[in-house]
């Protein structure tokens, strides 16, 4: 992992008791300005304690207190003095911890709740007496702890909220991280002020930070990066770039499987925004011969990453044979390494994250200086290193490209016409405004279904094409885009009309779950 990017700041750790939420809410301490970090809740107090954090929040979870195999709140938290917020569960976990009385009172809460503060608090101090906040629980906190003051409540709820100032101890039973609790960010900024959180998380520091701890992990060493083009391999290119100068080399495997233009701007706009050393591999003949009669989009898939290693593998031989080259930079996220396991100690989603499907045998000392950030602290990370914002607020690309937006055999004829349809998608969503409003919205060539229709005088039978456009915060969730009618009509009208072999556009309208943003 090497060395640490984020040691300068102030931390808070994220006890993760199983939430759907934890990851949103180490977003929102982050918004105000302080690192966050999350931690299963099996790890022990003294483990905890030498992340030296500042202050801690237990999140929810999906267990009743009193099931068997419930998690706890780690023995001998309470008495460290760091300060703790409590939330949902972990409120409830905290309360019996603390002698309070939590029961399953058959009057759970799910929701947009009416939650009516009780006398003077920290956490809702200038806060209106009266306010709607987002509920989740079965079980209830029905008796405070000693010392505690009970400062909000509910209709099903009188003990909605604790806290004990002096210990530094708080707690509250709604969600404070989710928009639906109107006044929620403001809550858990109070709790982060009275825990002495200081608000310097911010992208300046972060980069600067960053960029000397590429400096010491690598020290006069040489590093190379597998550029994708995306936002991701990007920042972390133009961070190295920034510690090490001309001692990272770039390289960029054009696939052919790239949207128009795409493999134009990686050679033309980083360079010059970084001024890296950059190898261009066109290996478009080579992937399309290796995927020829194939349908399969798994085996697309493993074609596509065997092929790219090979490439790549080529590529890194002949840098090292200029010098030895230890180092091999990743645009891994926090959320890639809370999926593999190493952020939460829950199930593995992810099995690995290496750029490109890159093997471990390399023999590479891993590079990853983003691997602390969510993605929109990415792109607001490369605004700060000036990267052009085309390439900052570019949609997640996935690394086999066009190869799994056709359904189909994935020949040069079908990918052109993917092509223009996608460039013609993405420019009016651009002119529209709405490129930071929608996540991404692939689209996908329906390449082995064709349709009747009408164009001019004469009857036609072309491939119609999905447009999948979503909202997200992380892509672990989505939902479908409303996207205006009007700005559909131009699509529809325009890829009819310029891309003769279409004629039929659809939108899918799936959120996810049940359905996946990709097809294939």
């Amino acid at each position: 992992m090497g060395v640490s990017p984020v040691s300068e700041f102030d931390t808070v750790l994220v006890v993760d008791f199983g939430a759907q939420y934890a990851q949103l809410i180490a977003r929102r301490v982050r918004e105000c300005h302080v690192y966050s970090e999350i931690v299963p809740s099996t790890m022990p107090v003294p483990e905890m304690l030498a992340k030296n954090p500042k202050a801690i929040i237990l999140s929810g979870g999906p267990s009743s207190v009193y099931a068997e195999g419930a998690p706890a709140v780690p023995v001998g938290l309470f008495a460290t003095g760091v300060p703790t917020f409590g939330i949902c569960y972990g409120f409830q976990a905290m309360a019996q911890a603390l002698g309070g009385i939590v029961d399953k009172t058959g009057a759970a809460e799910f929701g947009g709740t009416s939650l009516e503060v009780l006398g003077d608090g920290v956490l809702f101090a200038g806060l209106p007496a009266v306010q709607s906040v987002w509920m989740s629980h079965g079980d209830s906190v029905v008796g405070a702890p000693e010392g505690f003051a009970v400062t909000a409540s509910t209709e099903a709820t009188p003990v909605a909220a604790i806290e004990n100032p002096a210990r530094g101890l708080y707690g509250v039973q709604f969600h404070p991280e989710v928009l639906h609790s109107d006044h929620g960010q403001a809550v858990l900024q109070r709790f982060l002020d009275a825990a002495g959180c200081r608000p310097s998380w911010t992208m300046l520091n972060i980069v600067e930070e960053a960029v000397e701890a590429v400096r010491r992990q690598v020290g006069d060493g040489r590093a190379i990066c597998a550029l994708s083009g995306g936002v991701d391999s990007a920042v972390a290119a133009a961070i190295v770039q920034k510690a090490i100068g001309d001692r990272l080399t770039c390289v960029f495997v054009d696939h052919g499987l790239l949207r128009k233009g795409e493999a134009e701007q990686v050679e033309r706009d980083f360079v010059a925004a970084t001024g890296v050393k950059l190898r261009v591999v066109d290996a478009s003949e080579r992937f399309l011969k290796a995927l020829a009669g194939v349908v399969d989009p798994e085996e697309k898939r493993k074609i596509i990453g065997r092929e790219f290693i090979r490439v790549f593998e080529d590529e890194q031989r002949a840098i090292v044979a200029d010098g030895p080259a230890d180092f091999l930079v990743q645009g891994t996220l926090y959320p890639d390494v809370v999926e593999s396991g190493g952020g939460t100690g829950t199930a593995n989603i992810k099995s690995h994250h290496n750029v490109g499907g890159l093997p471990d045998d390399l023999r590479f000392q891993l590079v990853e200086p983003l691997r602390a950030l969510f993605k929109d602290e990415v792109r607001r990370a490369g605004e700060q290193l000036g990267l052009p914002p085309a390439m900052v607020w570019r949609q997640p690309f996935p690394g086999p490209g066009l190869g799994i937006r056709i359904i189909g055999e994935v020949t040069a004829e079908r990918l052109d016409v993917l092509r223009e349809a996608d460039a013609i998608a993405r420019e009016e969503l651009s002119r529209a405004g709405l490129d930071r409003d929608i996540w991404q919205c692939p689209v996908v060539l329906l390449a082995d279904v064709r349709s009747v229709g009408v164009q001019g005088d004469g009857r036609t039978y072309g491939h119609p094409v999905v447009l999948r456009p979503v909202t997200s915060e992380d892509a672990m969730t989505a939902d479908w885009a409303r996207v205006p009618y009007d700005v559909l009509s131009r699509i529809s009208t325009r890829i009819t009309n310029e891309v003769r072999e279409i004629n039929r556009v659809v939108v899918d309208v799936t959120s996810k779950p049940p359905g996946t943003i990709e097809w294939e």
